[in-house]
């Protein structure tokens, strides 16, 4: 099994690093910064970065790339979609490619931006997710290129994968997407739980990812779009009808983008 580490960057991302100690060979996620992975290898004399992986081109994903692949001569898979400096592999729905020997499925999830790729792997019967700015612990990415209704389109795809899958975003936004979170559910036992769990987990500076498919399905309000609470506050805020579930979740991200 591959071990995964966050490294934390600028104030609150993690570059997520993937290690195969058999060959001590090691990827890593959407490095914004080159600084912690670098600091990282030289802690470990002997690994190798074989594979640099970006989900997107916002530059707190990317900033680190060219330096590390000068560094390493690692390979860098991005979109084929979008410009990503020093790619060597274009990312395209539905390929598949090996990095440190498993096969990663990719899936096109725009919405955050338009061309914006998710990973998804399963280490010896565990689902692992890589889902960049689509798919957040209790939240997801702002409209920055896409619709409401290919993020919706692009949540829901994610949301059919097995509930046991470890969810692996990029921001340590947990706390306050829970905050909103229980603005639109405020009896959801188990948001209330989730939110005095994270609460403990930031008082010690720990991270609160990975998460998992069946917590978000259970505490995300956007992935609970045709909940009945959801819908009847998400209504109540936008102050009409909402006639389907993609426009449920139009009008929440309407209401968290504004939401103090």
């Amino acid at each position: 099994m591959i071990q995964i580490t966050a490294l934390p960057a600028f104030s609150d991302n993690y570059i997520w690093l993937l290690q195969d100690a058999t060959r001590r060979h090691c990827a890593v996620v959407d490095p914004g910064d080159s600084a912690p992975v670098l600091a990282w290898l030289d802690e470990h004399p002997g690994w190798q970065l074989t594979d640099i992986l970006v989900t997107h081109h916002h530059n707190d994903h990317t900033g680190g790339v060219l330096a590390l692949k000068e560094h390493s001569g690692a390979r860098v898979l991005g979109p084929a979609l979008e410009a990503i400096a020093g790619r060597d592999v274009a990312l395209e729905d539905g390929q598949r490619v090996r990095i440190l020997d498993l096969d990663w499925q990719v899936f096109h999830v725009p919405g955050h931006t338009a061309g914006h790729v998710a990973l998804f792997a399963e280490d010896d019967g565990q689902p692992l997710l890589f889902c960049g700015d689509t798919l957040f612990s209790a939240g997801c990415g702002r409209l920055f290129e896409g619709t409401a209704a290919q993020m919706h389109a692009s949540l829901q795809r994610l949301a059919s994968l097995p509930a046991s899958t470890s969810v692996y975003c990029t921001h340590e936004y947990t706390q306050s997407n829970l905050r909103f979170a229980l603005t639109v559910e405020p009896d959801n036992p188990a948001l209330q739980r989730r939110a005095a769990e994270v609460a403990a987990l930031r008082e010690q500076q720990l991270p609160t990812l990975p998460s998992t498919l069946a917590l978000e399905l259970a505490t995300n309000p956007f992935l609970r779009v045709t909940e009945t609470t959801v819908r009847a506050n998400s209504e109540i805020h936008a102050q009409h009808p909402l006639a389907s579930p993609s426009a449920v979740f139009a009008a929440l991200r309407s209401w968290k983008d504004n939401f103090r």
